[in-house]
């Protein structure tokens, strides 16, 4: 079993303990959607593979809270934002816009990077460096901006 998903495992026991319903709910979900991905590929994922399932559902949670609020749901924006800080506490630390921002001029300058023709490898080399710690919508954006 990977580290992380013990860690989530072990804080759902601790969650269960305090009688933590939202902590608890969220965890769940959270170690629901790891089990479904390794029912899914027959296999027991790694710390990365955790990771991404991790990230996808906090990318789910941020769409849900800006459809949420632009329909004026409050009371699920709620729900969603309750979760989202949940799942977060399994993510990285994530970069600021700055560190982000100095890594795009980084990987523009080492990889001689002059148009939007070189966008796919600029995401790919930053996709490998920043993963799990930036918003690669954000880098995406940022390389555009540079780059036109």
């Amino acid at each position: 079993m990977s580290q992380l998903k013990q860690l989530i495992t072990n804080d759902m026991k601790l969650a269960l303990k305090a009688q933590d319903k939202s902590a608890l709910k969220a965890i769940r979900m959270i170690l629901g959607a790891i089990k479904q991905k390794e029912i899914d590929e027959r296999i027991d994922l790694d710390d990365t593979q955790v990771m991404a399932v991790i990230q996808k559902m906090v990318k789910q949670r941020k769409d849900s809270i800006s459809q949420f609020s632009d329909a004026g749901r409050t009371d699920l924006v709620e729900v969603e934002e309750a979760e989202l800080s949940i799942i977060n506490n399994y993510m990285p630390k994530q970069l600021s816009e700055a560190e982000i921002e100095a890594a795009v001029d980084k990987a523009i300058s080492d990889s001689g990077a002059d148009s939007m023709k070189d966008m796919g490898k600029l995401m790919g080399i930053l996709k490998g460096q920043l993963d799990g710690q930036a918003d690669m919508g954000l880098v995406s954006k940022l390389i555009k901006s540079k780059l036109s």
